[in-house]
């Protein structure tokens, strides 16, 4: 076991514990690949490659990362890569960020059904945005979104919530005009009141919900009029949505995106200790005046928690909707950043994304980039070959 003077790794305790968890515990065959792929990161399981200076002479071995997405190590370039993306879809408007979150009481229903629930959640978040942006009332156009699902809190219990990039505002439905919402004395710094959008998401979510119960394509034991009784205990619960002030142009916005696109239950660099069976890491109390803690867990419940945060195979937990739509991206969205820029709309700043290294510089002479010489096979291949 490590001790809490040593640097302590996700990776360590699934490597320490992870086959006796799988053997014990019997959890999916989704967390059992998670388990296995996060023991393996950059290690020789997964092989290697040799990068040599040319200039010096010096060699380098680079273990294969595991590359999975729940995986602390393996996200740095994966986000790098999707916020270069993400630079080109800028529109020249202030943006909001709109978080939208479902009762606990229905955490042991999300957890029964994962990837039809965390679709509604998508689904829901993202008619709400829309409806609204589409009322006359409020906006009166086409309105866009990019939705990113989180299902944890600090201390890894179980919190499904959506962090929702919304450009403030609209294009009109004619594709002439960017409408800036309506019920604002300073137009470009309100979006939509917390409560309208509150209560819209609750409405079609619940009503969503009922369809999947009466569709039979939802996993519970509850008879049909106790889920009546469930969901009506539901529906009289306070919903929990809100909006932050927007961000002061497209630079914070990739800044942000940034910290939120790409993050996983927990980083390597919160887990302080391994001792002794227990796990102990730093978390911030949202309850307490947001202060600094310190919470140790038996090694097995720490193992629970964080595979319960592990997404069914193939789900996308990062989507579009909108004018930011794959199918709209070509004319809705360009049509927009045409119109944004030529109402001289200052907020034009992009660069902001710092490029990862494509080439490894000798950590010896400092002179060249290194050249990979020899690629070593992985152990895992080797063994399971015939």
């Amino acid at each position: 076991m490590r001790n809490a003077n040593t640097t302590v790794s996700l990776a360590d305790i699934f490597r320490s514990y992870g086959q006796d968890y799988i053997r014990l515990m019997k959890p999916t065959p989704a967390q059992c690949k998670v388990i296995r792929a996060i023991s393996h990161c950059r290690t020789e399981a997964l092989g290697a490659d040799v990068y040599r200076c040319p200039s010096c002479g010096y060699e380098h071995v680079v273990f294969h990362s595991c590359r999975d997405r729940h995986c602390p190590v393996c996200q740095f370039t994966a986000r790098e890569k999707w916020l270069i993306a993400r630079k080109k879809e800028l529109i020249a408007v202030p943006y909001f960020h709109v978080v939208f979150t479902v009762p606990e009481l229905l955490n042991s229903l999300i957890l029964n059904n994962p990837e039809t629930l965390y679709s509604l959640l998508f689904k829901a978040a993202s008619q709400t945005i829309l409806k609204l942006a589409a009322d006359k009332k409020h906006i009166g156009g086409q309105g866009g979104l990019l939705a990113i699902l989180h299902t944890w809190c600090q201390n890894l219990s179980f919190h499904p919530h959506l962090h929702c990039v919304v450009p403030g505002g609209s294009l009109s439905f004619d594709g002439n005009r960017w409408l800036y919402p309506k019920k604002s004395k300073r137009r470009k710094k309100f979006f939509v009141h917390v409560d309208v959008l509150s209560d819209l998401f609750k409405k079609i979510y619940l009503s969503e919900l009922k369809k999947l119960y009466d569709k039979g394509k939802l996993t519970t034991i509850a008879a049909s009029d106790d889920f009546r009784i469930y969901i009506n205990q539901i529906y009289q619960q306070r919903w929990v949505t809100y909006c932050k002030a927007p961000f002061g142009g497209a630079a914070q916005v990739l800044e942000y995106l940034g910290r939120y696109t790409h993050r996983v239950a927990i980083s390597n660099r919160r887990i302080i200790a391994f001792e002794n069976d227990h796990v102990s890491f730093f978390w911030r109390d949202y309850r307490d005046n947001n202060k600094a803690k310190i919470m140790t867990l038996p090694l097995k419940e720490f193992m629970r928690r964080f595979l319960m945060h592990v997404l069914p195979n193939g789900f996308f937990k990062i989507r579009y909707f909108g004018l930011l739509s794959s199918r709209n991206k070509n004319k809705l969205l360009a049509r927009a950043q045409k119109i944004t820029i030529h109402h001289g709309n200052k907020n034009k700043s992009y660069t902001v994304i710092k490029t990862y290294p494509t080439r490894l510089l000798c950590p010896c002479c400092h002179k060249q980039a290194m050249y990979r010489v020899q690629y070593i096979m992985p152990v895992l291949a080797m063994i399971r070959s015939p």
